[in-house]
């Protein structure tokens, strides 16, 4: 039974940095992609970071390029994602997934991940 159990999650302020982790057990695939998704109380999920790791290419959400980092340990079978400079619309629930067969050019839409986790909340307050 494959399991993604995120941490991390917690109330910063604006400026901030937090890291989260999510652990995937009983799941091994060295050609899967990894991701993370956000979803705001009342908006749409989006993408926000995924990783290939066949690859080790990275893909972005361009409204968080430049502040947040996603890594995986294939080892420790874990992604985590690096949040800094956080802002107030960084606030969401943000969700691990996972999909073998590597990441899309559409990963950000999540349509194609069959494996999830069941969240962790970031809030951010300015």
């Amino acid at each position: 039974q494959v399991q993604l159990v995120e941490s991390g999650g917690s109330s910063v302020q604006a400026g901030g940095s937090l890291r989260l982790s999510c652990v995937a057990s009983g799941y091994t695939d060295s050609n899967d992609c990894m991701a993370w998704f956000r979803q705001p109380p009342g908006k749409e999920r989006e993408g926000v970071a995924a990783v290939s790791t066949a690859h080790g290419v990275t893909y972005y959400n361009p409204s968080v390029k430049g502040r947040f980092f996603v890594s995986r340990d294939n080892a420790k079978n874990t992604l985590s994602l690096q949040l800094n400079s956080l802002k107030a619309e960084d606030s969401a629930m943000y969700y691990c997934a996972a999909k073998r067969r590597g990441c899309s050019a559409t990963w950000f839409t999540g349509t194609s991940f069959t494996f999830w986790g069941q969240g962790t909340q970031v809030t951010v307050s300015s």
